[in-house]
């Protein structure tokens, strides 16, 4: 009986030894940092080479007609046949979508899209005609 005793005593005694502070692990002695803001909502900076062709709805609707349109934001009006209003922090656009562009999918009006068409100067008021849409 006592034979089994001492292994049980060193099983315990043993991992408090060979513990050490700085290996690894989680060290609540500082704050973490915050985190940071949501892509969509960096004003400026360079965020990647897709960011690098993005423009806003303000910058577009000065285009020239014809020009190739890159755009983020949300799909927040749906107004019949391939008709859609298109939103980012700057103003809204209307869009022409097919519903070959979807490919089958859905996009909500809360999430993040972005978008890549011609813009339609001659229609009043302009309209971005899509031929790409990412999620």
């Amino acid at each position: 009986m006592k034979l089994y005793v001492a292994p049980l005593i060193y099983c315990f005694l043993i991992p408090t030894v060979f513990a050490d502070d700085d290996n690894g692990g989680l060290k609540k002695d500082t704050a973490p940092p915050p985190p940071p803001p949501p892509p969509h909502a960096l004003d400026e900076g360079y965020r990647g080479t897709e960011d690098a062709r993005i423009m806003t709805v303000q910058q577009a609707k000065s285009m020239h007609d014809g020009a190739t349109i890159s755009l983020r934001g949300n799909l927040i009006d749906d107004q019949g046949g391939d008709k859609y209003v298109f939103r980012d922090k700057t103003g809204s656009i209307h869009t022409l979508i097919p519903l070959s562009v979807f490919d089958g999918r859905t996009v909500k009006p809360d999430q993040m899209i972005s978008i890549n068409g011609s813009l339609d100067t001659k229609i009043e008021p302009p309209v971005v005609r899509v031929n790409r849409i990412q999620k």
